[in-house]
Protein backbone atom coordinates (compact mmCIF):
# COMPACT_ATOMS: atom_id res chain seq x y z
CA UNK A 1 0.00 0.00 0.00
CA UNK A 2 1.89 3.07 -1.27
CA UNK A 3 0.59 6.23 0.43
CA UNK A 4 0.97 8.08 -2.88
CA UNK A 5 -2.08 6.17 -4.11
CA UNK A 6 -4.18 8.53 -1.98
CA UNK A 7 -2.93 11.49 -4.01
CA UNK A 8 -3.45 9.62 -7.29
CA UNK A 9 -7.05 8.82 -6.33
CA UNK A 10 -7.76 12.36 -5.13
CA UNK A 11 -6.39 13.71 -8.42
CA UNK A 12 -9.33 11.96 -10.11
CA UNK A 13 -12.01 12.40 -7.46
CA UNK A 14 -11.17 16.03 -6.60
CA UNK A 15 -9.39 17.00 -9.83
CA UNK A 16 -10.42 20.66 -9.96
CA UNK A 17 -10.42 21.39 -6.22
CA UNK A 18 -7.67 23.65 -4.83
CA UNK A 19 -4.78 21.55 -3.56
CA UNK A 20 -1.61 23.61 -3.10
CA UNK A 21 -1.87 27.19 -1.85
CA UNK A 22 0.54 29.90 -0.76
CA UNK A 23 -1.62 32.19 1.32
CA UNK A 24 -4.77 32.73 -0.70
CA UNK A 25 -3.05 32.04 -4.03
CA UNK A 26 -3.95 28.66 -5.54
CA UNK A 27 -0.83 27.15 -7.10
CA UNK A 28 -2.30 23.82 -8.19
CA UNK A 29 -5.53 21.86 -8.12
CA UNK A 30 -5.44 18.15 -7.27
CA UNK A 31 -4.92 17.10 -10.86
CA UNK A 32 -1.97 19.48 -11.09
CA UNK A 33 -0.60 18.44 -7.69
CA UNK A 34 -0.45 14.82 -8.74
CA UNK A 35 0.99 15.63 -12.16
CA UNK A 36 3.85 17.60 -10.59
CA UNK A 37 4.56 14.92 -7.99
CA UNK A 38 4.55 12.20 -10.68
CA UNK A 39 6.84 14.35 -12.82
CA UNK A 40 9.24 14.77 -9.92
CA UNK A 41 9.12 10.99 -9.39
CA UNK A 42 10.08 10.49 -13.03
CA UNK A 43 12.97 12.91 -12.58
CA UNK A 44 14.10 11.05 -9.46
CA UNK A 45 14.15 7.76 -11.34
CA UNK A 46 16.26 9.45 -14.00
CA UNK A 47 18.74 10.41 -11.28
CA UNK A 48 19.09 6.76 -10.29
CA UNK A 49 16.69 6.87 -7.32
CA UNK A 50 15.26 3.36 -7.11
CA UNK A 51 12.63 1.99 -4.67
CA UNK A 52 14.03 1.97 -1.14
CA UNK A 53 16.57 4.74 -1.77
CA UNK A 54 16.62 7.61 0.72
CA UNK A 55 15.83 11.19 -0.33
CA UNK A 56 16.54 13.93 2.24
CA UNK A 57 14.09 16.84 2.47
CA UNK A 58 15.89 19.79 4.04
CA UNK A 59 13.19 22.34 3.35
CA UNK A 60 11.30 25.19 4.92
CA UNK A 61 7.50 25.08 4.89
CA UNK A 62 6.34 25.56 1.31
CA UNK A 63 3.99 23.83 -1.20
CA UNK A 64 6.98 22.27 -2.95
CA UNK A 65 7.62 20.21 0.18
CA UNK A 66 4.46 18.20 -0.52
CA UNK A 67 5.37 17.75 -4.19
CA UNK A 68 8.79 16.41 -3.18
CA UNK A 69 7.33 14.19 -0.43
CA UNK A 70 4.66 12.54 -2.57
CA UNK A 71 6.98 12.41 -5.58
CA UNK A 72 9.51 10.49 -3.51
CA UNK A 73 6.81 8.01 -2.51
CA UNK A 74 5.54 7.65 -6.10
CA UNK A 75 9.09 6.61 -6.99
CA UNK A 76 9.02 4.06 -4.15
CA UNK A 77 11.81 5.88 -2.32
CA UNK A 78 12.03 6.86 1.35
CA UNK A 79 11.49 10.38 2.69
CA UNK A 80 14.10 11.54 5.22
CA UNK A 81 12.64 14.76 6.70
CA UNK A 82 15.26 17.03 8.28
CA UNK A 83 14.54 20.02 10.49
CA UNK A 84 15.52 23.11 8.47
CA UNK A 85 16.81 24.76 11.66
CA UNK A 86 19.57 22.20 12.21
CA UNK A 87 23.24 23.12 12.00
CA UNK A 88 25.00 21.79 8.83
CA UNK A 89 27.15 19.62 11.10
CA UNK A 90 24.02 17.99 12.51
CA UNK A 91 22.53 17.56 9.04
CA UNK A 92 25.73 15.83 7.92
CA UNK A 93 25.36 13.19 10.63
CA UNK A 94 21.82 12.37 9.47
CA UNK A 95 22.43 12.21 5.71
CA UNK A 96 25.55 10.12 6.19
CA UNK A 97 23.84 7.70 8.56
CA UNK A 98 20.85 7.10 6.30
CA UNK A 99 22.91 6.98 3.11
CA UNK A 100 20.83 9.60 1.33
CA UNK A 101 21.39 9.70 -2.43
CA UNK A 102 19.88 13.13 -3.02
CA UNK A 103 18.72 16.17 -1.06
CA UNK A 104 15.82 18.43 -1.90
CA UNK A 105 16.43 21.88 -0.38
CA UNK A 106 14.95 25.38 -0.38
CA UNK A 107 16.60 28.75 -0.81
CA UNK A 108 19.99 27.23 -1.46
CA UNK A 109 20.22 25.65 2.00
CA UNK A 110 23.44 23.80 2.68
CA UNK A 111 22.90 20.10 3.37
CA UNK A 112 26.20 19.99 5.23
CA UNK A 113 27.58 17.23 3.00
CA UNK A 114 29.89 18.05 0.12
CA UNK A 115 29.17 16.01 -2.97
CA UNK A 116 25.56 15.04 -2.16
CA UNK A 117 23.41 15.89 -5.21
CA UNK A 118 20.88 18.62 -4.46
CA UNK A 119 17.92 20.25 -6.12
CA UNK A 120 16.47 23.57 -4.97
CA UNK A 121 12.70 23.10 -4.77
CA UNK A 122 12.10 26.77 -5.50
CA UNK A 123 14.31 26.92 -8.58
CA UNK A 124 13.55 26.66 -12.33
CA UNK A 125 15.32 23.29 -12.26
CA UNK A 126 12.70 21.91 -9.89
CA UNK A 127 9.87 23.25 -12.05
CA UNK A 128 11.44 21.55 -15.06
CA UNK A 129 11.82 18.31 -13.09
CA UNK A 130 8.12 18.35 -12.19
CA UNK A 131 6.98 18.88 -15.77
CA UNK A 132 8.98 16.09 -17.33
CA UNK A 133 7.91 12.50 -18.04
CA UNK A 134 5.77 11.15 -15.20
CA UNK A 135 6.14 7.91 -13.29
CA UNK A 136 3.21 5.75 -12.16
CA UNK A 137 2.86 4.98 -8.45
CA UNK A 138 5.32 2.25 -7.51
CA UNK A 139 3.64 -0.82 -6.06
CA UNK A 140 4.75 -1.35 -2.46
CA UNK A 141 3.77 -3.56 0.45
CA UNK A 142 2.50 -2.10 3.70
CA UNK A 143 5.83 -2.96 5.34
CA UNK A 144 7.86 -0.82 2.89
CA UNK A 145 9.73 2.04 4.54
CA UNK A 146 8.13 5.46 3.93
CA UNK A 147 9.44 7.96 6.48
CA UNK A 148 12.85 7.84 8.20
CA UNK A 149 12.61 10.39 10.98
CA UNK A 150 15.73 11.20 13.01
CA UNK A 151 15.29 11.80 16.71
CA UNK A 152 18.05 12.11 19.29
CA UNK A 153 18.01 9.77 22.24
CA UNK A 154 19.36 10.28 25.73
CA UNK A 155 22.88 9.95 24.31
CA UNK A 156 22.26 12.80 21.88
CA UNK A 157 23.17 10.56 18.92
CA UNK A 158 20.46 10.84 16.25
CA UNK A 159 18.58 7.61 15.52
CA UNK A 160 16.46 7.00 12.44
CA UNK A 161 12.91 5.97 13.33
CA UNK A 162 11.62 3.61 10.63
CA UNK A 163 7.97 4.20 9.75
CA UNK A 164 6.34 2.12 7.02
CA UNK A 165 3.54 2.96 4.60
CA UNK A 166 1.25 0.72 6.65
CA UNK A 167 2.08 2.48 9.91
CA UNK A 168 1.43 5.93 8.45
CA UNK A 169 -1.80 4.63 6.93
CA UNK A 170 -2.87 3.64 10.44
CA UNK A 171 -1.87 7.05 11.84
CA UNK A 172 -3.79 8.92 9.12
CA UNK A 173 -6.95 6.84 9.51
CA UNK A 174 -6.86 7.28 13.28
CA UNK A 175 -6.76 11.03 12.71
CA UNK A 176 -10.27 10.94 11.27
CA UNK A 177 -11.56 8.56 13.94
CA UNK A 178 -9.89 9.86 17.10
CA UNK A 179 -8.70 13.40 16.40
CA UNK A 180 -10.82 15.27 13.88
CA UNK A 181 -12.98 14.36 10.86
CA UNK A 182 -11.75 15.92 7.60
CA UNK A 183 -13.84 17.55 4.86
CA UNK A 184 -12.90 18.56 1.33
CA UNK A 185 -13.89 22.10 2.40
CA UNK A 186 -11.11 22.19 5.01
CA UNK A 187 -7.63 23.61 4.55
CA UNK A 188 -4.63 22.20 6.36
CA UNK A 189 -2.41 25.10 7.42
CA UNK A 190 1.33 24.44 7.78
CA UNK A 191 2.33 26.59 10.73
CA UNK A 192 4.54 24.01 12.49
CA UNK A 193 7.53 22.38 10.71
CA UNK A 194 6.57 20.06 7.86
CA UNK A 195 9.59 17.92 8.76
CA UNK A 196 7.64 16.82 11.84
CA UNK A 197 4.00 16.07 12.63
CA UNK A 198 2.55 18.85 10.47
CA UNK A 199 4.00 17.15 7.39
CA UNK A 200 2.54 13.78 8.32
CA UNK A 201 -0.88 15.36 8.79
CA UNK A 202 -0.86 16.08 5.06
CA UNK A 203 -2.02 12.49 4.60
CA UNK A 204 -5.62 12.60 5.89
CA UNK A 205 -6.18 15.96 4.19
CA UNK A 206 -4.91 14.59 0.87
CA UNK A 207 -7.13 11.53 1.23
CA UNK A 208 -10.21 13.76 1.59
CA UNK A 209 -9.29 16.34 -1.06
CA UNK A 210 -8.77 19.28 1.31
CA UNK A 211 -6.52 22.22 0.48
CA UNK A 212 -2.91 22.48 1.70
CA UNK A 213 -2.22 26.09 2.67
CA UNK A 214 1.31 27.29 3.40
CA UNK A 215 1.95 30.69 4.98
CA UNK A 216 3.82 33.02 2.58
CA UNK A 217 6.17 33.89 5.46
CA UNK A 218 7.31 30.25 5.56
CA UNK A 219 6.84 30.02 9.32
CA UNK A 220 4.46 30.72 12.16
CA UNK A 221 3.25 34.29 12.48
CA UNK A 222 0.20 34.76 14.68
CA UNK A 223 -1.21 37.74 12.82
CA UNK A 224 -0.69 36.12 9.42
CA UNK A 225 -2.41 32.95 10.67
CA UNK A 226 -5.45 34.87 11.90
CA UNK A 227 -5.75 36.86 8.70
CA UNK A 228 -5.57 33.74 6.52
CA UNK A 229 -8.12 31.98 8.72
CA UNK A 230 -10.57 34.83 8.22
CA UNK A 231 -9.86 35.01 4.48
CA UNK A 232 -10.10 31.28 3.72
CA UNK A 233 -12.18 29.75 6.50
CA UNK A 234 -12.10 26.21 7.96
CA UNK A 235 -8.36 26.38 8.67
CA UNK A 236 -6.99 23.29 10.48
CA UNK A 237 -3.51 23.24 11.97
CA UNK A 238 -1.10 21.54 14.34
CA UNK A 239 0.49 23.85 16.92
CA UNK A 240 2.79 23.45 19.89
CA UNK A 241 1.22 24.76 23.13
CA UNK A 242 3.42 27.85 23.08
CA UNK A 243 2.15 28.63 19.58
CA UNK A 244 -1.44 28.35 20.84
CA UNK A 245 -0.58 30.84 23.56
CA UNK A 246 0.89 33.29 21.03
CA UNK A 247 -2.11 32.90 18.72
CA UNK A 248 -4.48 33.60 21.62
CA UNK A 249 -2.55 36.72 22.62
CA UNK A 250 -2.57 38.01 19.04
CA UNK A 251 -6.32 37.41 18.69
CA UNK A 252 -6.97 39.19 21.98
CA UNK A 253 -4.84 42.17 20.91
CA UNK A 254 -6.68 42.35 17.58
CA UNK A 255 -10.07 41.99 19.21
CA UNK A 256 -11.05 38.98 17.09
CA UNK A 257 -12.22 35.46 17.87
CA UNK A 258 -12.11 32.10 16.17
CA UNK A 259 -13.72 33.02 12.84
CA UNK A 260 -12.16 30.89 10.12
CA UNK A 261 -10.36 28.52 12.52
CA UNK A 262 -11.81 25.02 12.27
CA UNK A 263 -9.39 22.91 14.33
CA UNK A 264 -6.21 23.39 16.34
CA UNK A 265 -4.47 20.13 17.26
CA UNK A 266 -1.89 20.72 19.97
CA UNK A 267 0.84 18.53 21.40
CA UNK A 268 4.60 18.32 21.92
CA UNK A 269 4.57 19.77 25.43
CA UNK A 270 2.37 20.62 28.41
CA UNK A 271 -0.64 22.89 27.97
CA UNK A 272 -1.17 24.84 31.15
CA UNK A 273 -4.69 25.28 32.52
CA UNK A 274 -4.59 29.08 32.25
CA UNK A 275 -3.48 28.87 28.61
CA UNK A 276 -6.17 26.46 27.41
CA UNK A 277 -8.81 28.39 29.34
CA UNK A 278 -7.77 31.62 27.63
CA UNK A 279 -7.73 29.89 24.24
CA UNK A 280 -11.24 28.50 24.77
CA UNK A 281 -12.48 31.92 25.85
CA UNK A 282 -11.13 33.47 22.67
CA UNK A 283 -11.70 30.78 20.02
CA UNK A 284 -14.32 28.41 21.40
CA UNK A 285 -14.40 24.62 20.96
CA UNK A 286 -11.63 24.39 18.37
CA UNK A 287 -8.99 22.42 20.24
CA UNK A 288 -7.90 18.77 20.23
CA UNK A 289 -4.89 17.38 22.09
CA UNK A 290 -2.69 14.51 20.89
CA UNK A 291 0.20 12.67 22.47
CA UNK A 292 2.76 10.82 20.42
CA UNK A 293 6.46 10.38 19.78
CA UNK A 294 8.63 10.04 16.70
CA UNK A 295 8.49 6.31 17.38
CA UNK A 296 4.67 6.37 17.34
CA UNK A 297 3.95 9.62 15.53
CA UNK A 298 0.91 11.62 16.61
CA UNK A 299 -0.71 8.33 17.49
CA UNK A 300 -0.63 7.30 21.15
CA UNK A 301 -3.58 9.16 22.69
CA UNK A 302 -6.06 11.91 21.83
CA UNK A 303 -8.29 14.24 23.86
CA UNK A 304 -11.27 15.33 21.72
CA UNK A 305 -12.61 18.86 21.45
CA UNK A 306 -15.84 18.03 23.26
CA UNK A 307 -13.97 17.03 26.42
CA UNK A 308 -11.60 20.00 26.23
CA UNK A 309 -14.50 22.42 25.86
CA UNK A 310 -16.70 20.85 28.58
CA UNK A 311 -15.62 23.13 31.42
CA UNK A 312 -18.79 22.38 33.36
CA UNK A 313 -17.86 18.68 33.68
CA UNK A 314 -16.85 17.78 37.25
CA UNK A 315 -13.68 16.05 36.01
CA UNK A 316 -12.73 18.78 33.54
CA UNK A 317 -9.50 19.87 35.22
CA UNK A 318 -8.32 16.27 35.52
CA UNK A 319 -9.13 15.64 31.86
CA UNK A 320 -7.32 18.79 30.74
CA UNK A 321 -4.29 17.67 32.74
CA UNK A 322 -4.35 14.37 30.84
CA UNK A 323 -3.37 13.62 27.24
CA UNK A 324 -6.61 11.75 26.52
CA UNK A 325 -7.39 8.13 25.78
CA UNK A 326 -5.59 5.56 23.62
CA UNK A 327 -6.13 5.99 19.88
CA UNK A 328 -7.99 3.27 18.00
CA UNK A 329 -5.02 1.41 16.46
CA UNK A 330 -2.90 1.09 19.62
CA UNK A 331 -2.92 -0.27 23.17
CA UNK A 332 -1.54 1.86 26.00
CA UNK A 333 -0.49 0.50 29.39
CA UNK A 334 1.53 1.49 32.45
CA UNK A 335 4.45 -0.79 33.33
CA UNK A 336 6.75 -1.02 36.30
CA UNK A 337 10.53 -1.42 35.94
CA UNK A 338 10.14 -5.20 35.46
CA UNK A 339 7.61 -4.85 32.63
CA UNK A 340 4.57 -5.74 34.72
CA UNK A 341 1.29 -3.94 34.03
CA UNK A 342 0.31 -1.65 36.88
CA UNK A 343 -3.28 -1.18 38.05
CA UNK A 344 -5.42 1.90 37.46
CA UNK A 345 -4.06 5.03 39.10
CA UNK A 346 -0.53 3.80 39.75
CA UNK A 347 2.39 5.70 38.21
CA UNK A 348 4.87 3.89 35.99
CA UNK A 349 6.29 4.03 32.49
CA UNK A 350 3.83 4.64 29.65
CA UNK A 351 4.14 1.91 27.01
CA UNK A 352 2.34 1.44 23.69
CA UNK A 353 1.97 -1.24 21.06
CA UNK A 354 -0.05 -1.46 17.86
CA UNK A 355 -0.21 -0.63 14.19
CA UNK A 356 1.32 2.85 14.46
CA UNK A 357 4.47 1.88 16.37
CA UNK A 358 7.78 2.07 14.50
CA UNK A 359 9.51 -0.91 12.92
CA UNK A 360 12.66 0.00 14.85
CA UNK A 361 15.69 2.26 14.55
CA UNK A 362 17.62 2.39 11.29
CA UNK A 363 20.63 0.05 11.45
CA UNK A 364 20.57 0.12 15.26
CA UNK A 365 19.31 -3.26 16.53
CA UNK A 366 20.62 -2.73 20.07
CA UNK A 367 18.82 0.61 20.41
CA UNK A 368 15.68 -1.02 19.00
CA UNK A 369 15.90 -3.82 21.57
CA UNK A 370 16.14 -1.26 24.36
CA UNK A 371 13.14 0.68 23.04
CA UNK A 372 10.79 -2.21 22.21
CA UNK A 373 10.40 -5.06 24.72
CA UNK A 374 7.93 -7.88 24.27
CA UNK A 375 6.21 -5.86 21.57
CA UNK A 376 5.78 -2.75 23.75
CA UNK A 377 7.39 0.59 22.88
CA UNK A 378 8.86 2.10 26.04
CA UNK A 379 8.10 5.81 25.79
CA UNK A 380 10.41 6.93 28.61
CA UNK A 381 7.50 9.00 29.95
CA UNK A 382 5.98 8.30 33.34
CA UNK A 383 2.30 8.58 34.09
CA UNK A 384 -0.89 6.74 35.00
CA UNK A 385 -4.23 5.70 33.52
CA UNK A 386 -7.39 6.61 35.45
CA UNK A 387 -10.69 4.72 35.67
CA UNK A 388 -12.03 6.40 32.51
CA UNK A 389 -8.99 5.46 30.43
CA UNK A 390 -7.43 8.93 30.41
CA UNK A 391 -3.62 8.91 30.44
CA UNK A 392 -1.85 11.57 32.52
CA UNK A 393 1.87 12.30 32.19
CA UNK A 394 3.76 12.97 35.41
CA UNK A 395 7.28 13.57 34.15
CA UNK A 396 9.66 12.85 31.30
CA UNK A 397 12.27 10.37 32.41
CA UNK A 398 14.49 11.12 29.44
CA UNK A 399 15.05 14.71 30.59
CA UNK A 400 14.19 16.05 27.16
CA UNK A 401 13.66 19.82 26.99
CA UNK A 402 10.74 20.93 24.80
CA UNK A 403 11.16 24.48 23.56
CA UNK A 404 8.72 25.90 21.02
CA UNK A 405 7.55 22.37 20.23
CA UNK A 406 11.07 21.14 19.36
CA UNK A 407 12.85 18.48 21.38
CA UNK A 408 16.26 19.41 22.77
CA UNK A 409 18.36 16.71 24.39
CA UNK A 410 20.63 17.92 27.23
CA UNK A 411 23.43 15.47 26.51
CA UNK A 412 23.90 16.91 23.01
CA UNK A 413 24.15 20.48 24.35
CA UNK A 414 26.42 19.37 27.21
CA UNK A 415 28.83 17.70 24.83
CA UNK A 416 29.04 20.85 22.73
CA UNK A 417 29.84 22.99 25.78
CA UNK A 418 32.30 20.46 27.19
CA UNK A 419 34.33 20.62 23.98
CA UNK A 420 35.44 24.14 25.05
CA UNK A 421 38.89 23.80 26.66
CA UNK A 422 38.02 26.07 29.59
CA UNK A 423 35.04 23.98 30.75
CA UNK A 424 35.46 21.29 33.40
CA UNK A 425 31.85 20.18 33.92
CA UNK A 426 28.43 21.13 32.69
CA UNK A 427 24.82 20.08 33.19
CA UNK A 428 21.91 21.30 31.08
CA UNK A 429 18.28 21.52 32.22
CA UNK A 430 15.08 23.22 31.12
CA UNK A 431 13.26 26.02 32.91
CA UNK A 432 9.71 27.22 32.39
CA UNK A 433 9.28 29.89 29.72
CA UNK A 434 5.99 31.71 29.14
CA UNK A 435 6.92 32.20 25.48
CA UNK A 436 8.59 28.91 24.49
CA UNK A 437 7.40 26.39 27.06
CA UNK A 438 10.95 25.75 28.25
CA UNK A 439 14.31 27.49 27.88
CA UNK A 440 17.70 25.77 27.87
CA UNK A 441 19.85 26.62 30.91
CA UNK A 442 23.45 25.46 31.33
CA UNK A 443 25.20 25.14 34.69
CA UNK A 444 28.93 25.38 34.03
CA UNK A 445 31.98 24.61 36.15
CA UNK A 446 35.03 26.33 34.66
CA UNK A 447 38.50 24.87 35.02
CA UNK A 448 39.61 28.15 36.54
CA UNK A 449 37.22 30.72 38.06
CA UNK A 450 36.39 33.35 35.48
CA UNK A 451 38.22 31.38 32.82
CA UNK A 452 35.38 31.57 30.31
CA UNK A 453 32.42 33.87 29.76
CA UNK A 454 28.84 33.27 28.70
CA UNK A 455 29.48 35.13 25.45
CA UNK A 456 32.45 32.88 24.66
CA UNK A 457 30.43 29.72 25.29
CA UNK A 458 27.53 31.00 23.21
CA UNK A 459 29.90 31.71 20.32
CA UNK A 460 31.45 28.27 20.77
CA UNK A 461 28.04 26.59 20.54
CA UNK A 462 27.21 28.53 17.38
CA UNK A 463 29.61 26.39 15.39
CA UNK A 464 28.39 23.09 16.82
CA UNK A 465 24.63 23.00 17.37
CA UNK A 466 21.48 24.61 16.02
CA UNK A 467 20.54 28.06 17.30
CA UNK A 468 17.35 26.86 19.02
CA UNK A 469 19.37 24.37 21.09
CA UNK A 470 21.80 26.94 22.48
CA UNK A 471 21.36 27.86 26.16
CA UNK A 472 19.42 31.01 26.91
CA UNK A 473 21.36 31.34 30.17
CA UNK A 474 24.72 30.16 31.50
CA UNK A 475 25.09 29.80 35.29
CA UNK A 476 28.69 29.56 36.50
CA UNK A 477 29.01 27.53 39.70
CA UNK A 478 31.86 26.06 41.74
CA UNK A 479 30.60 22.45 41.55
CA UNK A 480 27.63 20.45 40.33
CA UNK A 481 25.35 18.92 42.99
CA UNK A 482 25.71 15.12 42.95
CA UNK A 483 24.43 12.11 44.86
CA UNK A 484 26.55 9.43 46.52
CA UNK A 485 26.95 7.63 43.20
CA UNK A 486 28.29 10.70 41.44
CA UNK A 487 25.12 11.35 39.44
CA UNK A 488 24.30 15.00 38.86
CA UNK A 489 21.11 16.04 40.68
CA UNK A 490 19.24 17.78 37.89
CA UNK A 491 16.21 18.24 40.11
CA UNK A 492 18.36 20.47 42.34
CA UNK A 493 19.58 22.43 39.33
CA UNK A 494 16.02 22.98 38.11
CA UNK A 495 15.16 24.47 41.50
CA UNK A 496 17.97 27.00 41.02
CA UNK A 497 16.68 28.16 37.61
Amino acid sequence: MNLALWLERSSRRFAARPALMSGMEVLADYAGFYARAAGFAGWLRGQGIEPGARVALLMKNCPEYLIAMFGTWIAGAVVVPINAKLHPREVAVIVNDCGAQLACVTNGMDTGVAGLPEIDAQSPAFVAACTGPTLPVTSLGAEALAWLFYTSGTTGRPKGVMLSHGMLTSMALCYGVDVDPVSADDAHYYAAPMSHGAGLYALPYTLHGAAHLCPPSGGFDSRETLELAQAHGRLCMFLAPTMVQRLTSAARAAGIGGDGVQTVVYGGGPMYLADISAALDRFGAKFVQIYGQGECPMGITALPRAEIAARDHPDWQARIASVGRAQTAVEVAIHDDQGNTLPTGQVGEIVVRGLTVMQGYWQAPEATARAIRNGWLLTGDRGFVDRTGHVTLKDRSKDVIISGGSNIYPREVEEAILSHPAVAEVSVVGRHSAEWGEDVVAFVVAKTPGGVSAAELDAHCTGLIARFKRPKLFHFIDSLPKNNYGKVLKTELRRRC
